[in-house]
Protein backbone atom coordinates (compact mmCIF):
# COMPACT_ATOMS: atom_id res chain seq x y z
CA UNK A 1 0.00 0.00 0.00
CA UNK A 2 1.62 3.59 -0.63
CA UNK A 3 2.45 5.68 1.44
CA UNK A 4 0.32 8.94 2.95
CA UNK A 5 2.67 12.20 1.83
CA UNK A 6 2.03 14.29 4.56
CA UNK A 7 3.58 17.66 4.94
CA UNK A 8 4.33 19.49 8.33
CA UNK A 9 4.13 22.87 8.75
CA UNK A 10 6.58 24.37 11.43
CA UNK A 11 8.07 27.73 12.08
CA UNK A 12 6.92 31.09 10.80
CA UNK A 13 7.00 34.74 11.59
CA UNK A 14 5.64 34.61 15.08
CA UNK A 15 6.88 35.62 18.49
CA UNK A 16 5.97 31.61 19.17
CA UNK A 17 8.41 30.65 16.54
CA UNK A 18 10.60 28.25 19.02
CA UNK A 19 7.44 26.71 20.35
CA UNK A 20 6.55 26.12 16.76
CA UNK A 21 9.59 24.47 15.64
CA UNK A 22 9.29 21.75 18.76
CA UNK A 23 5.68 20.84 17.53
CA UNK A 24 6.57 20.34 14.03
CA UNK A 25 9.58 18.12 15.17
CA UNK A 26 6.89 15.99 17.32
CA UNK A 27 4.71 15.86 14.09
CA UNK A 28 7.33 15.15 12.48
CA UNK A 29 8.14 11.82 14.77
CA UNK A 30 4.95 11.05 15.61
CA UNK A 31 3.59 9.52 12.53
CA UNK A 32 4.90 5.98 11.65
CA UNK A 33 7.08 5.60 8.71
CA UNK A 34 5.77 2.74 7.46
CA UNK A 35 2.33 4.42 6.03
CA UNK A 36 3.55 7.86 5.79
CA UNK A 37 6.08 9.73 4.06
CA UNK A 38 6.37 13.01 6.17
CA UNK A 39 7.73 15.86 4.54
CA UNK A 40 9.39 18.85 6.89
CA UNK A 41 7.89 22.46 5.85
CA UNK A 42 9.94 24.81 7.31
CA UNK A 43 8.91 28.06 7.13
CA UNK A 44 11.33 31.12 8.37
CA UNK A 45 10.66 34.04 9.98
CA UNK A 46 10.07 36.34 6.62
CA UNK A 47 7.36 33.89 5.69
CA UNK A 48 8.98 32.23 3.40
CA UNK A 49 8.62 28.29 2.44
CA UNK A 50 11.15 25.73 2.63
CA UNK A 51 11.71 21.76 1.47
CA UNK A 52 14.16 19.55 1.69
CA UNK A 53 16.23 22.86 2.57
CA UNK A 54 15.41 25.10 -0.33
CA UNK A 55 12.68 28.23 -0.33
CA UNK A 56 10.30 27.13 -2.51
CA UNK A 57 6.91 28.29 -3.10
CA UNK A 58 3.89 27.38 -1.17
CA UNK A 59 1.86 26.21 -4.26
CA UNK A 60 4.51 24.23 -5.51
CA UNK A 61 5.09 22.13 -1.95
CA UNK A 62 1.10 21.72 -1.32
CA UNK A 63 0.47 20.11 -4.25
CA UNK A 64 3.33 17.23 -3.54
CA UNK A 65 1.18 16.62 -0.49
CA UNK A 66 -1.95 14.12 0.65
CA UNK A 67 -2.44 16.47 3.31
CA UNK A 68 -1.13 18.85 5.84
CA UNK A 69 -0.57 18.89 9.79
CA UNK A 70 -0.32 22.27 10.23
CA UNK A 71 2.21 22.94 13.57
CA UNK A 72 2.63 26.94 13.64
CA UNK A 73 1.11 28.90 16.05
CA UNK A 74 0.68 32.51 16.60
CA UNK A 75 0.36 35.08 14.09
CA UNK A 76 0.66 33.94 10.30
CA UNK A 77 -0.17 30.18 11.13
CA UNK A 78 -3.08 30.53 13.47
CA UNK A 79 -4.88 33.89 12.49
CA UNK A 80 -6.13 32.37 9.46
CA UNK A 81 -3.70 33.66 6.76
CA UNK A 82 -1.86 29.83 6.20
CA UNK A 83 -5.16 28.44 6.41
CA UNK A 84 -6.42 30.59 3.42
CA UNK A 85 -3.03 29.48 1.54
CA UNK A 86 -3.86 25.76 2.13
CA UNK A 87 -7.16 26.13 1.17
CA UNK A 88 -6.57 27.98 -2.28
CA UNK A 89 -4.70 24.75 -2.63
CA UNK A 90 -7.14 22.45 -1.97
CA UNK A 91 -4.77 20.53 0.08
CA UNK A 92 -6.65 18.38 2.71
CA UNK A 93 -5.57 19.84 6.24
CA UNK A 94 -6.27 19.28 9.90
CA UNK A 95 -7.84 21.98 11.94
CA UNK A 96 -10.19 25.33 12.08
CA UNK A 97 -10.62 27.19 8.70
CA UNK A 98 -9.69 30.09 7.83
CA UNK A 99 -12.48 32.71 8.65
CA UNK A 100 -13.07 31.09 12.07
CA UNK A 101 -9.11 30.58 12.71
CA UNK A 102 -8.93 34.81 12.62
CA UNK A 103 -11.72 35.23 15.44
CA UNK A 104 -10.48 32.70 17.66
CA UNK A 105 -7.04 34.65 17.56
CA UNK A 106 -8.34 37.98 18.47
CA UNK A 107 -9.62 37.85 21.82
CA UNK A 108 -11.49 40.54 21.71
CA UNK A 109 -13.63 39.31 18.50
CA UNK A 110 -13.61 35.83 20.60
CA UNK A 111 -15.04 37.34 23.89
CA UNK A 112 -17.63 39.38 21.60
CA UNK A 113 -18.94 36.15 19.95
CA UNK A 114 -19.22 33.97 22.76
CA UNK A 115 -20.52 36.68 25.18
CA UNK A 116 -23.67 36.14 22.70
CA UNK A 117 -23.75 32.32 23.69
CA UNK A 118 -23.94 32.10 27.46
CA UNK A 119 -20.03 31.58 28.55
CA UNK A 120 -18.90 33.37 31.73
CA UNK A 121 -15.65 35.97 30.99
CA UNK A 122 -13.25 38.31 33.12
CA UNK A 123 -14.52 41.81 32.65
CA UNK A 124 -12.66 43.23 29.97
CA UNK A 125 -11.64 46.36 27.99
CA UNK A 126 -10.42 46.15 24.39
CA UNK A 127 -8.18 49.04 23.63
CA UNK A 128 -6.54 49.65 19.84
CA UNK A 129 -3.88 51.96 19.18
CA UNK A 130 -5.59 53.15 16.17
CA UNK A 131 -8.31 54.11 18.30
CA UNK A 132 -6.50 55.64 21.67
CA UNK A 133 -4.80 58.21 19.76
CA UNK A 134 -3.16 60.67 21.88
CA UNK A 135 -5.52 60.07 24.46
CA UNK A 136 -3.26 60.01 27.77
CA UNK A 137 -2.76 56.76 29.61
CA UNK A 138 -3.65 57.94 32.97
CA UNK A 139 -6.83 58.58 31.51
CA UNK A 140 -7.57 55.53 29.99
CA UNK A 141 -6.15 53.72 33.18
CA UNK A 142 -9.37 55.72 34.90
CA UNK A 143 -11.86 54.70 32.42
CA UNK A 144 -10.33 50.95 32.77
CA UNK A 145 -10.36 51.70 36.75
CA UNK A 146 -14.46 52.72 36.67
CA UNK A 147 -15.16 49.39 34.84
CA UNK A 148 -13.26 47.46 37.70
CA UNK A 149 -10.58 47.32 40.12
CA UNK A 150 -7.23 46.00 40.21
CA UNK A 151 -5.74 43.48 39.70
CA UNK A 152 -5.56 43.68 36.12
CA UNK A 153 -4.26 41.20 33.80
CA UNK A 154 -3.28 43.36 30.55
CA UNK A 155 -2.23 41.07 27.27
CA UNK A 156 -2.19 41.18 23.75
CA UNK A 157 -5.66 40.69 21.54
CA UNK A 158 -3.52 38.70 19.28
CA UNK A 159 -0.79 36.45 20.57
CA UNK A 160 -0.95 33.07 22.22
CA UNK A 161 1.56 31.23 24.70
CA UNK A 162 1.14 33.85 27.00
CA UNK A 163 3.42 36.10 25.43
CA UNK A 164 3.23 39.54 26.79
CA UNK A 165 0.88 39.08 29.34
CA UNK A 166 1.46 40.69 32.51
CA UNK A 167 -0.32 41.03 36.36
CA UNK A 168 -1.32 44.38 37.31
CA UNK A 169 -1.64 45.26 41.20
CA UNK A 170 -2.57 48.07 41.26
CA UNK A 171 -4.28 51.30 39.60
CA UNK A 172 -1.10 53.17 39.73
CA UNK A 173 0.71 51.23 37.54
CA UNK A 174 -1.65 50.57 35.05
CA UNK A 175 -0.91 53.81 32.77
CA UNK A 176 2.94 52.49 32.46
CA UNK A 177 1.75 49.02 31.74
CA UNK A 178 -0.66 50.49 28.94
CA UNK A 179 1.76 52.11 27.45
CA UNK A 180 4.41 49.25 26.97
CA UNK A 181 1.54 47.10 26.02
CA UNK A 182 0.90 49.77 23.17
CA UNK A 183 4.27 49.99 22.09
CA UNK A 184 4.80 46.44 21.31
CA UNK A 185 0.93 45.54 20.05
CA UNK A 186 -1.65 47.29 18.16
CA UNK A 187 -4.49 45.89 19.91
CA UNK A 188 -4.24 45.19 23.97
CA UNK A 189 -6.86 43.47 26.59
CA UNK A 190 -6.86 44.53 29.84
CA UNK A 191 -8.91 42.31 32.30
CA UNK A 192 -9.95 42.04 35.61
CA UNK A 193 -7.77 39.18 37.18
CA UNK A 194 -10.15 36.51 38.61
CA UNK A 195 -8.30 34.35 41.35
CA UNK A 196 -8.79 30.87 41.14
CA UNK A 197 -7.19 27.45 40.19
CA UNK A 198 -6.61 27.35 36.40
CA UNK A 199 -7.52 24.23 33.71
CA UNK A 200 -7.28 23.67 29.99
CA UNK A 201 -9.42 21.31 28.48
CA UNK A 202 -8.61 20.00 25.08
CA UNK A 203 -11.25 18.35 22.53
CA UNK A 204 -11.05 16.27 19.25
CA UNK A 205 -13.78 15.82 16.94
CA UNK A 206 -14.80 11.65 16.07
CA UNK A 207 -13.30 10.34 18.87
CA UNK A 208 -12.94 7.34 20.38
CA UNK A 209 -16.56 6.97 18.87
CA UNK A 210 -17.66 10.19 19.86
CA UNK A 211 -18.84 13.26 17.26
CA UNK A 212 -16.58 15.65 19.86
CA UNK A 213 -14.62 13.67 23.06
CA UNK A 214 -13.39 16.13 25.49
CA UNK A 215 -10.08 15.17 27.13
CA UNK A 216 -9.89 15.54 31.03
CA UNK A 217 -9.39 18.92 32.56
CA UNK A 218 -5.51 19.32 33.06
CA UNK A 219 -5.18 21.52 36.35
CA UNK A 220 -2.10 23.75 36.19
CA UNK A 221 -0.66 24.64 39.24
CA UNK A 222 2.19 27.87 38.70
CA UNK A 223 5.42 28.09 40.61
CA UNK A 224 4.99 31.47 40.05
CA UNK A 225 2.46 34.55 40.11
CA UNK A 226 0.84 33.04 36.21
CA UNK A 227 0.78 30.74 34.13
CA UNK A 228 3.38 32.66 31.72
CA UNK A 229 5.28 31.69 29.01
CA UNK A 230 8.18 30.72 31.04
CA UNK A 231 5.78 28.59 33.01
CA UNK A 232 4.95 27.03 30.29
CA UNK A 233 7.81 26.00 28.68
CA UNK A 234 10.59 26.13 31.46
CA UNK A 235 8.91 23.89 34.00
CA UNK A 236 8.10 26.79 36.15
CA UNK A 237 4.80 25.04 37.09
CA UNK A 238 2.76 21.43 38.12
CA UNK A 239 0.11 19.96 35.39
CA UNK A 240 -2.03 17.72 36.97
CA UNK A 241 -4.03 15.21 35.12
CA UNK A 242 -5.83 13.77 36.15
CA UNK A 243 -6.70 17.04 38.00
CA UNK A 244 -8.06 17.90 41.26
CA UNK A 245 -11.29 19.10 41.09
CA UNK A 246 -14.21 18.07 41.78
CA UNK A 247 -16.12 15.39 39.85
CA UNK A 248 -19.17 18.54 38.91
CA UNK A 249 -16.55 21.37 38.01
CA UNK A 250 -14.34 18.91 35.52
CA UNK A 251 -18.03 17.28 33.85
CA UNK A 252 -18.27 21.65 33.24
CA UNK A 253 -15.02 22.13 32.11
CA UNK A 254 -15.33 19.69 29.81
CA UNK A 255 -19.22 20.65 28.45
CA UNK A 256 -17.56 24.66 28.11
CA UNK A 257 -15.26 23.54 26.11
CA UNK A 258 -16.96 21.96 23.82
CA UNK A 259 -19.43 24.38 23.64
CA UNK A 260 -17.10 26.83 22.83
CA UNK A 261 -15.76 24.32 19.98
CA UNK A 262 -18.84 24.08 18.58
CA UNK A 263 -20.19 27.53 18.48
CA UNK A 264 -16.93 28.98 17.48
CA UNK A 265 -16.90 27.03 14.40
CA UNK A 266 -14.22 25.32 15.08
CA UNK A 267 -12.77 22.27 13.26
CA UNK A 268 -10.80 19.01 13.99
CA UNK A 269 -9.32 19.86 17.42
CA UNK A 270 -8.56 22.93 20.11
CA UNK A 271 -7.84 23.70 23.54
CA UNK A 272 -9.33 25.92 25.87
CA UNK A 273 -8.21 27.61 29.22
CA UNK A 274 -10.87 28.49 32.03
CA UNK A 275 -10.27 29.70 35.83
CA UNK A 276 -11.97 28.22 38.24
CA UNK A 277 -13.40 30.62 41.23
CA UNK A 278 -13.11 29.44 44.90
CA UNK A 279 -16.67 29.92 44.74
CA UNK A 280 -16.79 27.39 41.77
CA UNK A 281 -18.19 29.81 39.34
CA UNK A 282 -15.85 28.79 35.73
CA UNK A 283 -14.24 31.35 33.30
CA UNK A 284 -13.65 31.15 30.33
CA UNK A 285 -10.02 33.17 29.53
CA UNK A 286 -9.24 31.50 25.59
CA UNK A 287 -8.95 29.11 23.20
CA UNK A 288 -6.40 27.50 21.20
CA UNK A 289 -7.19 25.94 17.33
CA UNK A 290 -3.29 25.20 17.26
CA UNK A 291 -2.36 24.23 20.81
CA UNK A 292 1.28 22.85 21.59
CA UNK A 293 2.17 19.27 20.64
CA UNK A 294 5.43 19.94 22.44
CA UNK A 295 6.74 17.11 25.39
CA UNK A 296 6.10 20.35 27.80
CA UNK A 297 2.78 20.69 26.20
CA UNK A 298 -0.91 20.06 27.61
CA UNK A 299 -2.71 18.24 25.09
CA UNK A 300 -0.59 15.00 24.77
CA UNK A 301 -0.37 15.27 28.98
CA UNK A 302 -3.97 14.62 28.48
CA UNK A 303 -3.88 12.05 25.86
CA UNK A 304 -1.62 10.08 27.42
CA UNK A 305 -4.12 10.12 30.95
CA UNK A 306 -6.91 8.63 28.96
CA UNK A 307 -4.65 6.09 27.65
CA UNK A 308 -3.73 7.64 23.68
CA UNK A 309 -0.29 8.91 22.24
CA UNK A 310 0.76 12.02 19.88
CA UNK A 311 0.96 8.80 17.42
CA UNK A 312 -2.70 7.84 17.42
CA UNK A 313 -3.55 11.67 17.51
CA UNK A 314 -1.50 12.50 14.40
CA UNK A 315 -2.61 9.51 12.69
CA UNK A 316 -6.67 10.66 13.78
CA UNK A 317 -6.05 14.08 12.46
CA UNK A 318 -4.54 12.82 9.07
CA UNK A 319 -7.72 10.80 8.24
CA UNK A 320 -9.85 14.13 9.70
CA UNK A 321 -7.97 16.23 7.24
CA UNK A 322 -8.78 13.46 4.65
CA UNK A 323 -12.62 13.24 5.26
CA UNK A 324 -13.00 16.72 5.37
CA UNK A 325 -11.46 17.90 1.97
Amino acid sequence: MPRTTVGILRGGPSPEYDVSLKTGSALLNALPEDRYLVRDVFIDKRGEWHLHGKATEPARILQQLDAVLNGLHGTYGEDGTVQRILERSRVPFAGTRASASSLAMHKARTQAHLAQHGVRMPRTVHLSLAKVGTTPMGDLAQGVFQRFGPPYVVKPARLGSSVGVRIINSVHDLPQALADALSAFDHILVQEHIAGREATVGVIERFRGQDLYALPAVEIVPKRSFFDYEAKYAGASEERCPSTFDSATKLELEELAKHVHESMELAHYSRSDFIVHPSGRVYFLEVNTLPGLTEQSLMPLALSAVGSSLSEFAEHLVKLARDDS
